[in-house]
């Protein structure tokens, strides 16, 4: 189970205990936000698309959508995610659980600039009832992300 696989990695970081398990799924962002008792823009939601056959995580704030334009400009192809049979296989989570840590091989992961409004934020830890508080430099040391990315919009 790939919750197992996030939890052996933050166990190695000293943080295990630090993940939250839910009786509810927390599957979706409004899922998660009333698991979690918090507003569903501080959820880190984690799409996952690819690029040729690669495959990529961005994380971004629950409230952000994914702008087709910035997205082509600055991966210089249309946005296409990985259905849920390529999610489990290509990025080692299932989708509802899909989260930047404990990943495949292979997978590059970006952090979208829509993070950056929040001190912390709640990212899924593999499973569909699961989430992790970290601060934004938390995730970026433990997503081990490539790169800040702007190809979101929020709402008006």
């Amino acid at each position: 189970m790939s919750i197992e696989r996030v939890r052996a990695y933050f166990r190695e970081k000293n943080m295990e205990e630090r993940i939250l398990e839910f009786d509810q799924s927390s599957a979706t962002v409004e899922l998660a936000a009333q698991a979690l008792g918090c507003e569903g823009k501080r959820i880190a939601k984690t799409m996952s698309f690819k690029i040729g056959a690669a495959p990529i995580l961005i994380v971004t704030a629950g409230d952000a959508r994914i702008d087709n334009a910035k997205y082509k400009a600055r991966f210089g192809t249309k946005a296409k995610m990985l259905t849920h049979e390529e999610a489990a296989e290509l990025i080692g989570h299932a989708v509802g659980g899909v989260c930047p840590f404990a990943v495949n091989d292979g997978v590059t992961v970006y952090l979208d600039e829509s993070l950056k409004r929040f001190e912390t934020v709640f990212p899924a830890c593999g499973s569909s009832n699961s989430a992790i508080e970290l601060t934004i430099a938390e995730l970026e040391e433990y997503s081990q992300y490539t790169e800040w990315v702007d190809v979101c919009r929020l709402p008006e």
